[in-house]
């Protein structure tokens, strides 16, 4: 069964996403990162933003959740307000 890593951010402008976006696109993922997917979900107005990472399986997730959980705070979208592991329970793309 596919998990997912979702964490929560506050204080991440605009500007910010749009850097991000540039570095995530044109970088290489974190070295000893699992295959996985990434969804940013970005509220501008109260400046708050999801990270979602799934993976597929328990391996994965326990190597993602070491490597992103130790990422220097300058390569996150703001400052981290919390994270927390769901099952993935439903994945539709139409």
């Amino acid at each position: 069964m596919a998990l997912a890593r979702v964490v929560s951010f506050e204080g991440v402008g605009s500007d910010r996403i749009a850097q991000l976006k540039s570095q995530i696109e044109s970088g290489e993922p974190p070295e000893g990162m699992p295959s996985s997917e990434l969804l940013i979900l970005h509220d501008p107005g109260a400046e708050r933003s999801l990270a979602i990472v799934i993976v597929d399986n328990e391996d994965d997730y326990r190597k993602a959740d070491e490597i992103l959980g130790s990422m220097p705070t300058p390569d996150t979208p703001g400052q981290r307000t919390s994270v927390t592991r769901y099952d993935v329970a439903v994945r539709v793309t139409t």
